[in-house]
């Protein structure tokens, strides 16, 4: 597993990818740091904007500029060939290698690897997705040499340590937005951002909220500070964020998936997601309040088209049923749907019932859970 590195290794690594969020400038360095662990020849990490076609984060090292060039002719062929995988694979959190998943008799027939892979002197990848909504898509991978040889046990096991660490940074970047903090350093931006921060000590004890914090707290909603500690409203959220709070001030390599996305809401509501980041392993996160531990992001309620097209993504809905859809995660009934949509009352529960076996629910009420679990920013508690 981990035997290479020691514990030491791993916990300034794992700092370092929690750097990242707060400075992306800085994973060029962190990903020469994890291919390096990994024993790999390249290492590469995208964040793209489906809704404007632009790459918000774009990291690559150890792969030449020519060859860059080529893959980029190739993104059609690799994006499908990894929407298949994953979209069949029973966990988000295992990744795709090539060596393992890919068929000789396509490697064989495939431009990509004949034109790209090979030539460029690669014999194995292996990727994974980080994110995937309708307005965003986040993944990282690595390749090997032949010196390197293919990927092992030890290889995966290790990636699969460091994953929910990149996936928390990369999906706290995009929750405060990384177009933002790519020109200013979090420290200055922190009290102009709009989604909810809160910094903590270890036992929850609120140091510092941003002004949309504030506005939440004073609500009393779906987190309050009641004795001047941080909670969450529901009893199981309120569990994993003490949790998670707790973890982050005693051990950052330990935190794992605990704290990774808080469901804050209910079942029947528009979820929102709480996110915790350690503070304490590096000077670049202390620097933001020097006696805090952890800093908690809470999301903005996203809404319920986004709720529907995530599903639709997942399940194969036409657009008839992602309309129902939409309409059902609104809150409105059946009926009030069909007629909201101009459409029959027979009609819409014809949809109703495929959007059912597509799925594999069979009450509208698990259909909320499971239209609200799929929405951003991750889908890594599946």
């Amino acid at each position: 597993m981990a035997d290479a590195l020691s514990n030491q290794s791993l916990s300034n690594l794992i700092g370092s990818i929690y750097d990242c969020a707060l400075e992306p400038a800085l994973w060029e360095k962190t990903l020469a740091e994890i291919r390096d662990a990994l024993c790999c020849q390249t290492a590469g990490l995208q964040m793209t904007d489906l809704r404007h076609g632009r790459f918000l984060i774009n990291r690559t090292v150890g792969i030449e500029p020519y060859w860059l060039e080529q893959q980029e002719k190739h993104v059609p062929e690799i994006n499908a060939r990894l929407a298949e995988h994953f979209a069949s694979s029973p966990s988000l959190d295992a990744p795709h290698v090539v060596s393992l998943h890919v068929p000789q008799a396509y490697i064989e027939s495939s431009p990509y690897f004949q034109h790209c892979v090979k030539p460029g002197g690669i014999v194995d990848l292996m990727t994974y997705l980080l994110m995937q909504t309708p307005a965003r898509i986040a993944g990282f991978g690595f390749g090997r040499s032949e010196r390197q040889g293919i990927f092992t046990a030890r290889e995966i096991a290790l990636s699969g340590l460091l994953l929910p660490h990149v996936r928390r940074a990369v999906t706290i970047s995009n929750v405060i937005d990384v177009r933002t903090i790519e020109h200013a350093r979090m420290a200055e931006a922190l009290d102009t951002l709009r989604c909810a921060v809160v910094l903590t000590d270890g036992r929850g004890a609120i140091l510092h909220a941003n002004g949309a914090a504030e506005r939440m707290l004073g609500d009393r909603g779906l987190v309050h500070g009641a004795g001047g500690v941080l909670a969450a409203k529901a009893p199981a959220a309120a569990a994993e964020l003490s949790a998670a709070i707790a973890l982050a001030a005693q051990d950052e390599t330990g935190i794992g998936k605990t704290g990774l996305a808080i469901r804050l809401t209910d079942g029947a509501m528009p979820p929102v997601f709480a996110h915790v980041m350690p503070l304490t392993g590096s000077d670049l996160r202390t620097r933001l309040k020097p006696s805090a531990a952890a800093a908690v992001f809470i999301s903005a309620t996203p809404d319920e088209q986004d709720a529907a097209a995530a599903t639709a993504l997942a399940f194969g809905l036409t657009p008839a049923e992602t309309r129902v859809l939409a309409s059902l995660l609104a809150g409105r009934t059946l009926a009030e749907t069909a007629a909201a949509l101009d459409i029959a009352a027979s009609t819409a529960k014809t949809h109703l019932d495929h959007i059912f076996w597509k799925t594999g629910v069979t009450r509208q009420a698990d259909l909320m859970r499971l239209g609200t679990g799929l929405v951003p920013p991750t889908r890594s508690k599946m």
